[in-house]
């Protein structure tokens, strides 16, 4: 993890951008956090676009500064400035057309779309995870929180080290998530926009139903993908809060 640049925001967060070989990413600590201080975890996913979506990332670090943890981001496969994955964007575009024609969308038009992005993206989550716990100032317990939700799922099936999940549902997942769901028992908080255009609403409620956690919450508010209330965040850090601490 090479670090390329450092600020404080507000004065009570560090921002820290970085490269872990190719990956780019942001890592952001309580100015608190030290060696003899060290803080927990969260994984912050996204859709891709680092830079688009910094603004609502470095929000969600702020806030889960406050209580005392560090978060990290990395920009994904094929996003912002990295190769584009192969037969991605012709995934997409079938993506398109199918909603535009009111069909439904095909499962090889989804595992396309969705299959090489997780397969990919998984193991430089790991690699982040393995850098960032390598800090003297971070020390775990570690959470993942945002999406896509494949990811997530794939991640928290194989990296023991995660111990709570909080998911944003409603994006289209292959029937292998399914299966990967199933074998989650960690503590799963899930978020689900309602009117989320382009998105399978009964898809996220049939994978919220199959994951095999004991604990699982599922929160859907009205609106669409980007009318999410700001108490949903803050039932997600009550989540975070009884996990990670």
């Amino acid at each position: 993890m090479h670090f390329t640049s450092e600020q404080r925001l507000d004065d009570t967060v560090i921002e820290r951008e970085f490269l872990l070989g190719e990956i780019p990413g942001v890592l952001w600590t309580p100015a608190s956090a030290s060696a003899s201080s060290p803080v927990p975890l969260i994984l912050m996913g996204h859709p891709g676009g680092l830079g688009a979506m910094y603004p609502r990332l470095a929000a969600r670090a702020k806030s889960s500064a406050a209580p005392g943890y560090a978060a990290v981001t990395i920009e994904l496969p094929g996003a912002g400035d990295r190769q584009r994955l192969a037969g991605a964007d012709e995934a997409r575009a079938d993506l398109r057309r199918a909603l535009q024609a009111g069909e439904t969308v095909s499962g090889d038009i989804v595992d396309r779309l969705v299959l090489p992005l997780v397969e990919r993206a998984v193991p430089e989550w790991q690699q982040t995870l393995d850098a960032a716990l390598a800090l003297p100032e971070i020390a775990g317990p570690v959470g993942y929180s945002g999406g896509p939700i494949a990811i997530g799922i794939r991640l928290a099936a194989i990296d023991s080290r995660i111990v709570a999940a909080g998911l944003f549902a409603g994006s289209y997942v292959p029937a292998l998530t399914f299966d990967e769901a199933r074998r989650l028992t960690l503590p799963l908080h899930v978020l689900l926009q309602w009117d989320d255009r382009g998105n399978d609403r009964q898809m996220a409620l049939d994978l919220f139903d199959a994951f095999g956690s004991k604990e699982k919450t599922l929160q859907a508010n009205m609106g669409g993908h980007t009318g999410v209330p700001s108490f949903a965040g803050e039932d997600a850090a009550r989540f975070f809060a009884r996990h990670l601490s």
